[in-house]
């Protein structure tokens, strides 16, 4: 996942040991991100010293592995004969160009790499972590796993299937309905401020006032759902119950937010997720635990919600 948003990101071919330096890098970042007091109580800031020396040596790091990658890109735009393994569009490209209200330049360096960093941390953990939990949960439930495949072989036959068959099997779709409902990437979504004075639960929220959305507590609302803590693609499929994922017609689900900081990645997310495991399946019959242990479903919070114990499955080519 990591090496595919790679690609899209920066537009130019890298070897396995840049790769892995990327990659290290970004798992540094992760880890300065942890939130701390002092981001909250700035006057704490002093006892937090150490901690950000930390950050500061990672960011410094961040923009010295980052920064060679973008001066590629840009010299492989201003020369495409120079470099026949580039890609013909990168989301490097619109940075280049972007526009940033009230000042005449484009985004310095410093703040491309920033931006470039949320878009491989963004799209990274979420889909690998919701693959995971597919994985798991086909394991857990062999019915589901067998109705799938059944949709794959009546749609594609013997072929590959590619993005464009993906749209024409509502099972699949289904089950990754189910899935972001059962497992959204985190517990919360992106804070959202109140904008104008309003009541909820009774309690009277202010102009301001920061609110933290708690996902499962929505998707798992016995009021909103039949049976919410079974793990059942059917409620989607042919139309039994239905959820906007966007949440333009109505909140039952959130995982990728809502409004104007709904997750930009949504589409892209969506796809790669949905592809993955369908071919995960088509490939492979996943039969259970080693030693017919059970799937443990036990979930911790890291950067995104993932499995406790990683998953550890049999798995048997098709063919």
């Amino acid at each position: 996942m990591f090496c595919i948003l790679l690609a899209m990101c920066f537009g130019v071919e890298m070897d396995e040991e840049s790769i892995e330096k990327v990659d290290q890098m970004m798992k540094s970042v992760l880890i300065a991100l942890d939130p701390r007091l002092d981001d909250f109580l700035p006057l704490l800031s002093p006892f937090f010293y150490k901690q950000r020396k930390i950050v500061q040596k990672v960011r410094k790091q961040q923009i010295e592995t980052l920064v060679p990658l973008i001066e590629k890109r840009r010299k492989s735009i201003q020369n495409p004969d120079s470099d026949k393994t580039a890609a013909s569009f990168s989301y490097l490209d619109t940075l280049f160009n972007l526009q940033i209200e009230g000042r005449k330049s484009s985004p310095l360096d410093e703040e491309i790499v920033t931006l470039c960093s949320e878009f491989l941390n963004g799209g990274t953990d979420t889909s690998a972590t919701a693959v995971e939990w597919a994985a798991a949960r086909l394991i857990e439930n062999q019915k589901i796993q067998s109705k799938l495949y059944d949709e794959i072989k009546t749609t594609v036959g013997e072929k590959k299937i590619d993005e464009k068959d993906i749209e024409n099997m509502p099972y699949l779709n289904a089950v990754v309905k189910e899935l972001l409902r059962k497992h959204p990437p985190t517990y919360f979504a992106l804070t959202h401020a109140v904008t104008e004075p309003a009541k909820l639960g009774g309690y009277d929220i202010p102009t301001g006032t920061n609110v933290e959305f708690f996902l499962p507590g929505i998707s798992e609302d016995p009021k909103i759902w039949a049976d919410p803590e079974k793990f059942d693609p059917d409620r989607f499929y042919m139309g039994r119950e239905d959820a906007d994922i966007t949440g333009v017609t109505g909140v039952k689900m959130m995982p990728f937010g809502a409004g104007r900081r709904i997750c930009p990645g949504m589409g892209i997310g969506t796809v790669q997720v949905t592809l993955m495991l369908a071919r995960m399946v088509q490939e492979f019959e996943w039969l259970g635990y080693p030693d017919n242990g059970k799937v443990d479903l036990s979930e911790k919070l890291e950067f995104t919600v993932v499995m406790k114990n990683s998953l550890r499955a049999k798995i048997k080519p098709r063919a």
